[in-house]
Parts: C-alpha cells; structure tokens; sequence
C-alpha cells in the first residue's frame, strides 16, 4: 500500500508563490508515477500536474510556465512549486500515485491508486 500525506496549502497573495510536498510511504512508492490534481466546489477533480516514474511530465496549459512538479526519491516526497498564483488557482489541490501509469495516462484520473487527504490553496486578488 501506498499513503500519501499532504502539506504546504495555505493563503497566499496573487502573484505569490506557494509550495505544495506530499510524502510517501510504502515499498514501491518510487515506482509509482505522482501527480497533482485540484478540485473547486461544483466542479470535477482536474489534473494540474504529474510526472511518471520514468520522466514523461503532463502539465495543464493553465499552470505551464508557473507551475513545476518535482520528487525527491531518497525522501519518498513529490513537490509542486506554483508561483506567480492567480485567484483561479484557489482550490483543494490533491497528490496522487498510481503505479503502471504509461506516459499517455498521466492526465487521467484512473491511473491513480492513491491519494492525499487534499490540501486548501487560496489566492487572494
């Protein structure tokens, strides 16, 4: 099994940055392909970032070039740096795993087993 805990949310100012981390534990976790998905009241769960066990990386057009999903391997910990945040970003931002995750199904949310409790990110204007 694979557990995920979440930290980093909180309230920040637009134009601001913000780092999210999610700390693995279990014995194939750095096998697994990480992600980063968000979710708004009244809307569906949305992937933001993920990056595959072998490297292939998936970034949502919104968040390109502000945005960057990162794992450190020794400590079973995957990041997402979000900088220049908008008031759009606001939301609950979830970690997930998945493991047999091919490079094509970094964008679903089937591919992923696991997941984090969700951490609150707000973007004040």
């Amino acid at each position: 099994q694979v557990q995920l805990v979440e930290s980093g949310g909180g309230l920040v100012q637009a134009g601001g940055s913000l780092r999210l981390s999610c700390a693995g534990s279990g014995r194939t976790f750095s096998g697994y392909a990480m992600s980063w998905f968000r979710q708004v009241p009244g809307k569906e769960r949305e992937i933001v970032a993920a990056r595959g066990w072998s490297g292939g990386l998936y970034y949502t057009d919104s968040v390109k070039g502000r945005f960057t999903i990162s794992r450190d391997y020794a400590k079973h910990t995957a990041y997402l740096q979000m900088n220049s945040l908008k008031p759009e970003d606001t939301a609950v931002y979830y970690c997930a795993a998945g493991n047999y995750v091919s490079d094509y199904g970094l964008d679903r949310r089937g591919s992923y087993q696991y997941w984090g409790q969700g951490t609150q990110v707000t973007v004040s204007s």
